[in-house]
C-alpha cells in the first residue's frame, strides 16, 4: 500500500482487533489479562510505596527499582485498561488522536524502561564488582542525573518518530490487527510512501534497544566474572540465582521487542507481534516485582513492619 494521498488524513479513527482465531475466548482472556494487569499494578505499586515509606530502603539499589516498577505501572496502564471491550467484543474503535496518544506514551515509557535496565545493570556492576567505591559513584546526585537522563534521551527519540508516523496519510483501511495502537501496524496501513519512516524506526528503535542491551551484556558479563571469584560456594550459589532470574526477565523483554521493533519492513509478522507484544504487556510486568524486589529479605522485612504498622494505627 505504497498510494502517496499527500498529507491528507481521511481516517478519522481505527478499528482495534485482537485475536480473531481466539475470538470464543473473549471473555477467559479479558479475566486472565484482568488478573495479569491488577496483580502487576498492584505488585509494582507496592515496590514504590514500601520503597518511599522505609528509610533503610532509600538506597541507590531500591530507587533505581522504584523508578523502573513506577514506568511499568505507566505501560501497562497504557495498554490493558482497554481490554474490557476489546476482548468480549473481538474490536474496539479508537480516535486518530488517541491512537497515537497512547503509542507515544507506550513507546515513551518502554524506550525509558530500558535504559533504566542499562543504569539498574551499570548499579549493580559498580555494587558487586567495585564495593568500596560503590558509596561514592552512586551517590545521591548521581542517581537522579541517571533517571533524568533516562527520560531525556527517550523523549526526543519517540516524540520525533511518533510526529513523523502521524504525519502519514491514512485512507483506509482502518483496522489494526492488534490490541492496541502500535508502530508497525500504524506504518502498514498508511497509504503514503513509508521507506523513510520504516528506516527511521529501525534506526531509533535498534538503537534504544541494542544500546541498553549492550550495556546490560558487559555489565551481566563482568558481575558473572566477579561472581566466580567469590571463595565461597554458598556464596556463588546464591549470587548466580539472583542473576538467573534477573536474566530470565531481561531475556523475555530484550527478546520480544527485538522481534517485534528491529527489522527494517515494520509490516512483517505483524500476526506475530501480538502474541510477542503479550510477552511485554502481561508477562513481564507481572514477573518483575517477583524477580527484581519482593524475593528480596528487605522487602519482606520492610513489608511485614508495615502492614504491622497499619494494624496498630487501626
Amino acid at each position: 500500500m505504497s498510494m502517496e494521498m499527500g498529507n491528507v488524513t481521511t481516517v478519522q479513527e481505527f478499528i482495534l482487533e485482537e485475536f480473531p482465531a481466539i475470538q470464543h475466548l473473549g471473555k477467559i482472556l479479558f479475566m486472565v489479562h484482568l488478573l495479569a494487569y491488577l496483580a502487576s499494578t498492584i505488585g509494582n505499586a507496592l515496590i514504590v510505596t514500601i520503597t518511599c515509606a522505609d528509610s533503610r530502603l532509600h538506597t541507590p539499589m531500591y530507587f533505581f527499582l522504584s523508578t523502573f516498577s513506577f514506568v511499568e505501572c505507566g505501560v501497562v496502564s497504557a495498554i490493558i485498561p482497554k481490554f474490557p471491550v476489546i476482548f468480549p467484543l473481538g474490536k474496539q474503535t479508537i480516535s486518530f488522536p488517541s491512537c497515537f496518544i497512547q503509542t507515544f506514551v507506550f513507546l515513551f515509557l518502554g524506550a525509558a524502561c530500558f535504559f533504566l535496565i542499562a543504569v539498574m545493570s551499570l548499579d549493580r556492576y559498580v555494587a558487586i564488582c567495585k564495593p568500596l567505591h560503590y558509596p561514592t559513584i552512586m551517590n545521591l546526585k548521581t542517581c537522579f542525573l541517571l533517571v533524568t537522563a533516562c527520560f531525556a534521551l527517550a523523549f526526543p527519540l519517540i516524540s520525533g518518530l511518533v510526529v513523523k508516523v502521524s504525519q502519514l496519510s491514512f485512507c483506509g483501511p482502518h483496522v489494526i490487527p492488534h490490541f492496541f495502537c502500535d508502530l508497525s501496524p500504524l506504518i502498514h496501513l498508511s497509504c503514503s510512501d513509508t521507506r523513510s519512516v520504516e528506516m527511521l524506526a529501525f534506526v531509533l528503535t535498534s538503537f534504544i534497544l541494542l544500546t541498553s542491551l549492550l550495556i546490560t551484556l558487559i555489565a551481566y558479563s563482568n558481575i558473572i566474572v566477579t561472581i566466580l571469584r567469590f571463595p565461597s560456594a554458598r556464596e556463588k550459589q546464591k549470587a548466580f540465582s539472583t542473576c538467573s532470574s534477573h536474566l530470565i526477565v531481561l531475556s523475555l523483554m530484550y527478546g520480544s521487542c527485538v522481534f517485534i521493533y528491529v527489522k527494517r519492513k515494520q509490516m512483517n509478522r505483524l500476526d506475530s507481534n501480538r502474541e510477542a507484544a503479550l510477552v511485554n504487556t502481561v508477562v513481564t510486568p507481572l514477573l518483575n516485582p517477583v524477580i527484581y524486589t519482593l524475593r528480596n529479605k528487605k522487602v519482606h522485612r520492610a513489608l511485614r513492619e508495615t502492614m504491622c504498622g497499619m494494624k496498630i494505627s487501626r
